[in-house]
This record gives structure tokens, sequence and C-alpha cells, in this order.
């Protein structure tokens, strides 16, 4: 019930979000004489700060219309190379000759959209044909679709591998945060497999592969409670109209609520800070602000099964770490990784993923030491791995350089 009461209330406030519309634009046009009046601007500070703060936000759009290669300034454009129920393979096609490496980036499911990843694409673009993981919101995929767990998750990965590799090359494969164990898991079923598309090289930024180590806030919660709890007090059904209907899920409303708790202050900060703006007439904070929280604030539905294994197998029983990890009752073992090159990344002041957490991996593979690169970024947390100066100036370059060295594998 919980679900159906957000969206009931979300639809009860539909009218106030009219109203207080109609009340912002009449506060602030030029042909108000009041419009530049203190009582004027703090009245439409306040019926901005009402609207966003019960209004859906919608998927944010990539936006990047071109890039830099070779010095030349060439458009850009979307295409979706392969699509499945649950995740579009989103190619950033660039009109240009030049023949670049392939480059398969993998978004986190974890609640936001791939487009959290915008700074880190624009940052490769440049160098590699990109492709990117566009995860499907759970609750616009019929039921009829069927279930996607983590073992599901896998298959994706390595679809998208074997797309990538049609043309006989290597690609290389680049994962954020939570995908590392799938991604992890995928390479070791390829290696073993001796799959031609597996990947040349693998780079691993802020993944959660052993969580025993350094435990942090998202870490000690999910080994707090039993699994049982997860599934009774933050599954729920995805109510109708929508695509998903009666699909079990973990709401990104409650995921957003968890996010927001993480680091309350700041957001409360942010946010008067914000409405301080707004009424002294600051465009470029503001701005800044709303395309921040734009970003932050849109979120998606989880399917209920990859939430609650990536719970227990990850968080809870570490399987991967400790050499239990099974997929499709196949055990899997890292250490037939023996020719793809692996990179790990990060951040020493991280609260999301441990710092070690990542690290651990190369305790997992079985690689010379010349195909190991293993990188902590000093000052930066979670989001500074990916995006942000530090990943533009010191993190990326090399990125780059591991994955240009190691194109064969």
């Amino acid at each position: 019930m919980l679900y159906h009461a957000y969206e009931m209330t979300h639809v009860a406030l539909a009218p106030m979000r009219q109203m207080a519309r109609f009340g912002r634009e009449a506060l602030q046009s030029p042909a108000n004489p009041l419009a530049e009046s203190y009582g004027a601007r703090v009245s439409a500070a306040g019926l901005d700060m009402f609207i966003k703060a019960t209004q859906r936000y919608a998927k944010p759009e990539f936006g990047l219309e071109s890039t830099l290669v070779d010095g030349v300034e060439v458009p850009v454009s979307e295409e979706v190379a392969l699509s499945l129920p649950f995740c579009d393979l989103l190619h950033f096609k660039r009109e240009t000759t030049v023949k670049q490496q392939k480059l398969l980036i993998i978004a986190p499911l974890s609640g936001h959209y791939a487009t959290l990843l915008r700074g880190t694409v624009k940052q490769m673009l440049p160098d590699f044909d990109i492709y990117i993981t566009d995860w499907v919101d759970g609750r616009d995929v019929p039921l009829s679709m069927g279930g996607f767990d983590l073992d599901d998750y896998t298959d994706y990965l390595i679809q998208f591998c074997q797309k990538l590799g049609e043309d006989g090359a290597r690609p290389a494969v680049l994962a954020v945060c939570q995908p590392g164990v799938p991604m992890l898991v995928a390479a070791a079923l390829m290696a073993a497999d001796g799959a031609k598309h597996r990947p040349a090289s693998l780079t691993l930024m802020g993944s959660p592969i052993d969580t025993t180590i350094n435990p942090k806030t998202p870490n000690e919660l999910a080994t707090s409670k039993p699994l049982s709890w997860f599934e009774h007090n933050v599954i729920k059904r995805v109510p109708w109209p929508n695509a998903g209907f009666m699909r079990r899920v973990y709401p990104g409303f409650l995921q957003l609520s968890g996010f927001m708790s993480m680091n309350l202050d700041r957001h409360v900060d942010a946010h008067t800070e914000h409405f301080h703006n707004l009424v002294k007439g600051d465009g470029d904070s503001a701005e800044a602000h709303r395309r921040f929280y734009d970003e932050y604030m849109a979120v998606m539905d989880l399917t209920a099964e990859y939430y609650l294994q990536t719970i227990e197998r990850v968080f809870q029983k570490h399987l991967l770490a400790e050499g239990r990890y099974n997929y499709r009752d196949r055990l899997v073992d890292p250490a037939k990784i023996t020719d793809i090159a692996l990179m790990t990344v990060e951040g020493e002041n991280d609260d999301i993923t441990g710092l070690g957490q990542t690290e651990a991996a190369h305790g997992l593979v079985s690689l010379p030491k010349a195909m190991r690169a293993h990188y902590v970024q000093k000052d930066v947390g979670h989001y500074g791995v990916f995006n942000g100066s530090r990943w533009r100036g010191q993190i990326a370059p090399r990125v780059k350089a591991f994955i240009t060295a190691h194109q064969g594998g």
C-alpha cells in the first residue's frame, strides 16, 4: 500500500503544483510592478521550492552533442545498439572515420539512471568508441517480460561484450561501483569458456568486491538485518497504471530517502542556500543547484529479485570474495582470468565503497604484475572517482593509458 499511497499523494498534489507555477510566473512577470520587491522574490522562491519538492523527476538526457577526435570536433548521436527488456545498450556514435577501441561503460543499477555517468562518458568519448548500459526503470517493464536477477544481469553483460566483439576485436570494459561484481563474474565465465569476445581489459571503479574490508554505512545497513527484513519492508508492488503493474520492486522513492538520509545535513544546507540564491537572483548558483538535483532526484525502481540477491550475495555472504559464488549452479572461478588486464580505482574518502574493497579483485585473478594496476585518488569520495575535476585531470588519463596499453589483452 505504501507505493499506492505515494502515487496517490503525487496525483493529489498536482493541482497545488500547478497553482504554485501560476503564482511563481505571476510574481516574476515583467508586467508585475512589484516583481523586484523583496516580498515577491521570497514568495516566488518559496513556490519554486514547493514545486521542486513535490514533482516527479524524469529521466535526464546525456546531452552530448559533439566531441573532439584527434583535435577535430565531430558530431555525436545516440543510437540503441542492442535492446533487451531491462536494458538498452546505448552507443554514442561519432561522425568520424577514425577507428578506436570499443569501450563498454557499465553504469550502476542502484537507483539512478545511467546519465549519472555523463561526465565519465564525456571524458572518455574523444579516445574510445563508447557504449553504455542504459538500464530501464523496473516499473516500466511488464510482468510478461519475466524477471531480472543477478544472473540475468551477468547474462546481459556477456551479451553486450559479444555485441561489441562482433568485429573480432576484444572490447575494453569499465564498471562503475555496483556492477563490478557481476562484471567480474561475467569476465570469469567468458575467460573459462575461452570466449573470443572476452574483454581485453577490465577497469573497476569504486566496486564492492569484498565488503568485509573497511565496511561503510551501506555495508553495515545490509548486514544489520536479515534478508527477510528487506523483503518485508522495502519490496513493494508497482501500482496501476504503470506498465510494470504488480511487479515486485525496490521503489526509487524509498531508495532516494535512503540516499538523502546518509548526508541529510548537507542536503538541507544546499536547499537553504538555494532558497537564498533564488531570493538574491543569483541565477548561476541556482541553475547549478537545479542541474545537480534534477539528476540526483531522478530515480528508478529495481526488481526485487535483483536487489535481494545483491544484498545476500555481495553484502551479507561475500560469496565472490570467498570463492563461493554460483552462477546458475556453476561455481565461478575468477582465477580463470589470465589474459584480461585488470585496473582498480578507489577514492581515499569513499563513504560508500570502503578503501580496499575494489582492490580485493586483484587477489581473485591470475594475472602477471604487468597486467595489473591499482590507483587510489586522494581527497575524493565515491562520486569523485568518476566525476569532477580529479576524475578529469588525474583518474581518467591513467585509465585511458591502461586501456590503450592492453588493447590486445
